[in-house]
């Protein structure tokens, strides 16, 4: 199963991307905004986006181009109306895996989807280190100080979520859109119940926690309690 990232705006198309890709197992997120497509490629971990030309906010090329400087790894496929050559060429020099020119075959589209999933890839995932915490995106590890912490899911994207902005602030409903998404467990008390998980794993002894909770603001990852050394 791949977990996909599909920025359509067209409706019918979306609609009938996810219900085929579901059909095959995969894991789909749909989003119809271009600026809303690249935070979460950019925040969030996906095995493969699919991505539209013509959207509100970013256009496709702006958003692979984008992820690609920012370390971005996950393979990108192109949906787009335009056909002409140099068109194609800019799709793809943006950074694009592969590109399916509108009307397509649904099917078809899927076991081009299948081949760039089997692709090997060809740089690291990404690591995150904040202080003696360190992340390794790809293969979902934590260490503090250098020690394995076994993390769920939810805690690992909600982890990942605050690290990637450690010292900012984020109110219950942010990190349930950025991290929880349109889940059915979508809650504050699902965000409350992660933090207290995520404590309770990696704090240390000397009585303040990592994730500092100010009422009205939020939560935050403190990097000056995440020292090195």
């Amino acid at each position: 199963m791949a977990k996909i990232l599909l920025i359509e705006d067209d409706l019918t198309i979306g609609e009938s991307l996810k219900l085929q890709l579901q059909k095959r197992g995969n894991e789909v997120e749909w989003v119809e905004d271009g600026v809303e497509g690249l935070s979460r490629l950019r925040f969030y971990h996906y095995d493969l986006a699919l991505v539209d030309w013509v959207l509100p906010g970013l256009t496709g090329p702006e958003i692979v181009k984008q992820y690609r400087s920012h370390g971005g790894l996950a393979p990108v496929m192109m949906l787009t109306s335009m056909n002409e050559v140099n068109q194609k060429i800019e799709g793809l020099d943006s950074g694009a895996d592969d590109y399916v020119t509108k009307p397509f075959n649904v099917d078809e589209v899927c076991a081009r989807i299948q081949a760039l999933l089997r692709r090997p890839a060809n740089l690291m995932p990404a690591t995150i280190r904040v202080g003696t915490i360190e992340i390794d995106v790809g293969r979902k590890l934590v260490t503090r100080n250098g020690v394995p912490i076994k993390l769920l899911p939810k805690e690992f994207a909600l982890l990942e979520f605050l690290l990637r902005h450690a010292d900012q602030f984020f109110e219950v409903n942010a990190l349930l859109d950025r991290v929880w998404g349109s889940e059915s467990d979508a809650t504050d008390a699902a965000v409350w119940q992660a933090v207290k998980r995520l404590r309770n794993k990696l704090d240390d002894s000397t009585g303040e926690s990592i994730i500092v909770n100010v009422k009205g603001m939020g939560y935050k990852i403190d990097k000056s309690r995440i020292q090195s050394g």
